[in-house]
Parts: C-alpha cells; structure tokens; sequence
C-alpha cells in the first residue's frame, strides 16, 4: 500500500532516489543521540525541504515514542513510507542503519584486535569516562522532562529499587508503569480521525505481520540447523529480539536489563566490555542502539567454539543486529496507516508518560553501575580512579557548552590518551 503525497506543503515531493541518497548521507552524519537525530530529520525534511508538513511530522513522532526500540529510526521509516510508500521505508531505514552497522562491526574488530595496547587503553578510558557523564547528564535531561507529577516521581524511584536492590526484571517494570499510565490518563479516546476502511486494513496488517515472523524465522531456523537451537547464537538472536520488544526508553534504559543477562545470567561478556561497547557507540552515527552489536559481537568472540573466532563473532553480530532492528520496520509498517488516530489517544499518551518515568530510573541504575566500573576499577573498597573522575567531570562541564558531541568525545579521548603515555593513568 503507497503512502499519500505529501500535502500542505510548499516544497515539491522528492523522487525516490534523491530521499534514497538524503537518507543514506543522513546515516553518516547522524550524531548525537535521538534528540539530535531527530532535530537533523526535522530542519532537513520539514524547514529545508519541505518535503513533508509540520503536522505529519509531530504526529509521527508522538507515535514512534509510543513503540519499543529506537525512535529516531521508527521516525525515518515512517517519513520514508509517507513519501514513497514501503520502499521509500526501507531505503529511508535501511540508509539510516548501514553505516552505524559497518562502522561498529570495524570498531569491533579494531577493540577485540587492539584493545589491550597501552594506547588503546588510554583511549578508552577517556571514552569511557565520558560515559559516565553522558548518562548523567540523560538521567538528569529526561527526568526534569518527565518527572513533572508526582506519580512519576514515585515511578522512577519504584523502578530504580525495583532494578537495583530487588532484581525485578525490566519487562516487568515497564508494563506496570504503562499499566498504571493509561489507567490514570485522563479523556475519553480519539475520534473523529479517519482511518484506512476495515478490509483494506486488515489485509494490509497480516501480510505486514506475516512478513515481519517470516524474516525473523528464517535467520534461527538456519542458525539453529547449522550450529543447533541450543547454541549462542541460536539463543543470543532469541534474546536480543527479547530486548528488543521491550526497549522502551532507548539504549541507555535497555543496556542496563541487557548487561543484567549477558553478565551476570549468562556470562557472555564482561560488565567492562558493555562499558566499552556503550563508549564505541557514542563514536559513531545512527542509532545508540547499536551498541547491542557490540554486545553480540564480544559473545561470539568470548565463546565462539566450534566457530573461529572472528566468524563467530561477525556472525553473532549480524544476528544481533538483525534482531534489534527488524521490529521497528514491522512496527512502523503495521502502524503507519493509524499514526494520526493513535498519536491522539490520550491513554496511550498517559501510558507513554509512565514508561518514561520509569525509565528514569532505570536509567539510573545504569549510570550507577558504569560510575562503579569507571570510577572506582577496582571495587567499592578501592579508591577513585582520578584520571577518570578529572574527564567526566570536564566532558560534564563541556556537555554544558555548544561544543558537538563527536569533539567532545575526541578531546576525553585524547585527555586519556596523554595521560597514558604520561604515566597518569
């Protein structure tokens, strides 16, 4: 089903390959995280272009805050499809994802090839330290945004001690906040938007939904023949699908719940290596998400028998990868036809309002456990890493000024690196 032209706008609709090439030169400049991802779709599609109506673009968004997994993305592909239907989609998502995928996959390669240098290590520590304030900083940037009531201030706390002192698991967490959410939410439904005639819909949604199991059945049935439906990456790709249905909150929310499994449950990685994986992701472009690559890529390493090592994790990655960012195509595509009707609906606002609280804590706890690893590497009893509390305490300051985030991931990384080869660190 072709998505309708544009309308209300003073801009000429594109053709398909000019929006194919915009979306793929999107997919290397994309810095920043979400919120500068989305600010770049913005002034490019809406102010620049004109390609697409202020209304349509709120919409969308308001919709893709509403579905698991990451919005800028979802945000992407549902512009893509409103310009030229499920191919403009695909290339709108497709663009936007490759280059984050390759540029992680060659940073992998480079941590696992090189990451025991001394220079390698000074660089990491400053990423790494810079980390810590980043996700101080999202900790503190989300919850002045969403923990305007009380109620959300009581979930965000509840979802905290839920996450670090009583171990509930984070899907658990997230549907009792969007429970609580939607029942307290006030106003009747949306009505009076139309949407597309019940027939044509439903077709539409099973061949949607039938293409979406199919694409994710395929890869395990031929992972699960090949190296069995007990193995790693059998299991991994099972896993990381798991994550992403419920990555409510973006990578920061769901890096916590996925350390929680792949460290502590199943002992893949090294709560050190998630650290480094989440500082290698803030290097690159596309989603933050990415760092799930990452995670798959060092289990595949870490445990790769009867696979050379390098093949299991390349394979291991790519399924990760598969895993994580297939819902989001079938999300959009399913829901694309409602978004006006489903962007309005106040329970599901309320719903999305709660989630966002609660990822707020959880959040938290990831902030508490890189502090831990980065700050104090040596354990409670130890003493504060210095060097890494002097770069997290600048990147602090300068996440304060109009520095861009890729610079100020190259001066702590630089900052680490001297103080490496002074002795510092």
């Amino acid at each position: 089903m072709q998505a309708e032209t544009a309308r209300d706008v003073d801009g000429v609709p594109p053709s398909f390959r000019e929006a194919a090439g915009f979306w793929l030169q999107l997919g290397f400049v994309s810095f920043g995280g979400p919120a500068g991802q989305i600010a770049i779709m913005h002034r490019e599609v809406i102010e620049r272009r004109r390609w697409l109506a202020e209304r349509e673009f709120t919409d969308a968004l308001n919709f893709c805050m509403l579905l698991p997994g990451p919005e800028a993305l979802q945000l992407a592909i549902y512009l893509g499809w409103r310009l030229h239907g499920t191919r403009g989609g695909l290339a709108a998502g497709l663009g936007f994802i490759l280059p984050a995928i390759a540029i992680m996959l060659a940073l992998s390669f480079a941590y696992v090839s090189y990451g025991g240098l001394p220079s390698a290590q000074g660089l990491l520590l400053g990423l790494k330290s810079s980390v810590v304030a980043i996700v101080l900083v999202a900790v503190w940037r989300i919850g002045r945004r969403a923990l305007g009531r009380p109620l959300y201030l009581v979930l965000a706390v509840g979802a905290f001690l839920g996450m670090a002192v009583l171990d509930v698991p984070f899907p658990v967490i997230i549907l009792v906040a969007a429970a609580t959410g939607a029942l307290l939410a006030p106003g009747p439904a949306a009505a009076g938007i139309p949407v597309p005639g019940r027939a044509s819909r439903r077709g539409r949604a099973w061949r949607v939904l039938a293409a979406g199991v199919l694409l994710w059945v395929l890869p395990w049935l031929l992972t699960g023949t090949a190296l069995g439906f007990g193995s790693l990456w059998a299991r991994s790709y099972v896993f990381f699908t798991q994550a992403a249905l419920v990555t409510f909150g973006g990578a920061y929310a769901v890096l916590g719940y996925v350390t929680r499994h792949l460290v502590e449950n199943f002992g893949w990685v090294s709560a050190a290596q998630s650290v480094a994986g989440l500082a290698l992701a803030e290097t690159t472009p596309g989603p933050l998400v990415i760092v799930l690559q990452f995670m798959g890529f060092m289990a595949g390493w870490n445990h790769g028998a009867p696979l050379p090592a390098p093949v299991s994790a390349l394979l291991a990655a790519l399924l990760s990868c598969w895993a994580t960012f297939l819902p989001s195509f079938v999300f959009i595509f399913l829901g694309a036809p409602y978004v006006e009707r489903i962007a309005h609906e106040p329970r599901l606002a309320g719903a999305l309002a709660a989630v966002t609280a609660a990822v707020v804590g959880i959040i938290a706890t990831l902030a508490l456990m890189i502090a831990r690893l980065v700050l104090l590497p040596q354990g409670a009893d130890g003493s504060v890493d210095p060097v890494a509390l002097a770069i997290a305490s600048g990147v602090l300051l300068l996440l304060r000024s109009r520095l861009g985030l890729p610079w100020i991931l190259a001066l702590a990384a630089g900052a680490g690196l001297a103080c490496q080869l002074l002795g510092l660190a």
